[in-house]
C-alpha cells in the first residue's frame, strides 16, 4: 500500500485512514459534514499527493497530445490549464485528466492516481520518436487548498498576486515558504481554490505553513470522504464511476470537451459513430422524492424494469437532500421524469433533476 508524503502528518492529526486507488488516505480528519462545510464557507485543505503527474517534452509533444486526448490543445496558452477525458479506440475512456502547458514543447499531465502504471504505458505505447515522456509522480506533493478564502489564505504566505491567476491558469516557480511551487486556480469541489504542486521531501513544511496562514479563518484539513460530497454536488466525474472503459465521454455528459471536428485523435470514429447514431444512455442527476440513500451500483429502474444504475451517491450536506448521478436510458432522461432506485430491495421513489446539483461562480 503507498503512503503520501503526509502520512504520518494525517496519523497525528487523528484522520480515520483508508485505502483508495492503491494508496493509504484519510477518510475523515473532525467529520466530514464539519470539512464539507469548511469548504464551503471557508477553506478547506486536502492532501492529493497520490496523483500522477507525467512530463511530456519535445519537439512533437503538441501534436501527441492531441492525438491523445479528446479536448483541442491548439489555442491553449502557456501556463494554461486543460482538462480532457482520454479514450480507448473503441470510445471508451482511458482516464480524464489535466494538461498544464509550460510551452509547445513541455506538458505536464495529471491522471488519476488508480490509474498512474496504466496510463504511462498507454501513454508510452503511443510515443513518436521526437517526444520524451516521464512519470515524475514520486517527485512531486499535492496539495488543494478550496474555499471562497483560500485566496486570502494562500496570498499571506506566497510571493505572486494570486489574484492574476484566473480559471485553469497556473503559475511556477512561486516561493511558499522558501519552497518552489506550481500553483494552479483548480479544484475539484465545485469552489474557487488552488492546486499547489511541491517537491514531496518539503509535503510538510508546506502544509503546516498554510494551516498557520489559515488559522484565522479555521481553515481545516479535509479528507476524501468531503472530497466526494463536494465534487458529487458539483456533478465532477469521477474515474471508475462515471468514466470507465465502459462508458465514454458522451455518454458521460461531457461533449464539451470532445471535440470531434479536430483532424485526428485515439477514439475519433467511434465517438463521431455514437454521436451521429445517438447515445442509447446519458448520465443524469437524481434527488430522492422517497426516503433512502442511494449509493454506487443500485439498481434504476421504471415499473419494475431496469434502465440503468447508480454511478456515485450519497446525501448532500449543503442541499441537505439525498442525490445521486446514474447512468440511464436516454428515454427516461427527461428532467422531471420519475424512475425507482432499488435501495435494499425496495423501490423508492427519485426524480430526475438539473445537474450540477449546486453551482458555483468561478473567477474568470
Amino acid at each position: 500500500m503507498k503512503k503520501t508524503p503526509l502520512y504520518e502528518k494525517h496519523v497525528s492529526l487523528g484522520a480515520k485512514m483508508i485505502e483508495f486507488g492503491g494508496w493509504m488516505m484519510p477518510l475523515q480528519y473532525t467529520g466530514i459534514l464539519q470539512e464539507h462545510e469548511a469548504v464551503r464557507q471557508r477553506a478547506g485543505l486536502f492532501d492529493v499527493s497520490h496523483m500522477g503527474e507525467v512530463m511530456i517534452k519535445g519537439r512533437g509533444a503538441t501534436e501527441f497530445i492531441q492525438k491523445l486526448i479528446t479536448n483541442d490543445i491548439s489555442g491553449m496558452r502557456e501556463f494554461q490549464v486543460l482538462y480532457s477525458p482520454m479514450c480507448y479506440p473503441d470510445g471508451g475512456t482511458v482516464d480524464d485528466l489535466l494538461v498544464y502547458k509550460f510551452d509547445a514543447e513541455c506538458y505536464l499531465l495529471v491522471v488519476n492516481a488508480a490509474n498512474i502504471e496504466k496510463d504511462v504505458e498507454w501513454i508510452e505505447s503511443h510515443k513518436p520518436h521526437d517526444v520524451e515522456v516521464e512519470d515524475v509522480s514520486e517527485q512531486y506533493a499535492q496539495l488543494a487548498l478550496q474555499g471562497p478564502k483560500s485566496q486570502e489564505v494562500l496570498q499571506r504566505i506566497v510571493d505572486a498576486p494570486l489574484d492574476k491567476i484566473k480559471f485553469f491558469r497556473f503559475v511556477d516557480g512561486v516561493s511558499i515558504a522558501g519552497v518552489s511551487a506550481l500553483i494552479s486556480r483548480t479544484g475539484y469541489t465545485g469552489e474557487d481554490g488552488f492546486e499547489i504542486y511541491i517537491p514531496a521531501d518539503s509535503a510538510c513544511k508546506v502544509w503546516n505553513t498554510i494551516v498557520d496562514a489559515g488559522a484565522e479563518f479555521h481553515v481545516m484539513p479535509a479528507g476524501l470522504g468531503a472530497r466526494d460530497t463536494l465534487r458529487l454536488e458539483a456533478a465532477l466525474p469521477l474515474y471508475g464511476h462515471e468514466l470507465s472503459p465502459d462508458i465514454s465521454p458522451l455518454e458521460a455528459g461531457l461533449d464539451r470537451f470532445v471535440k470531434l471536428d479536430k483532424p485526428d485523435f485515439i477514439g475519433r470514429e467511434a465517438l463521431i459513430k455514437q454521436k451521429e447514431s445517438g447515445i442509447s444512455r446519458k448520465l443524469v442527476g437524481l434527488e430522492m422524492v422517497d426516503k433512502g440513500i442511494p449509493r454506487q451500483g443500485y439498481e434504476v429502474q421504471v415499473e419494475g424494469r431496469s434502465i440503468g444504475y447508480i454511478t456515485s451517491g450519497g446525501f448532500s450536506p449543503t442541499l441537505k437532500k439525498n442525490i445521486a448521478l446514474a447512468l440511464m436510458d436516454v428515454r427516461y432522461a427527461a428532467r422531471g421524469s420519475q424512475v425507482d432506485v432499488i435501495v435494499r430491495n425496495k423501490a423508492l421513489k427519485a426524480e430526475v433533476v438539473k445537474i450540477p446539483f449546486y453551482a458555483k461562480q468561478y473567477k474568470k
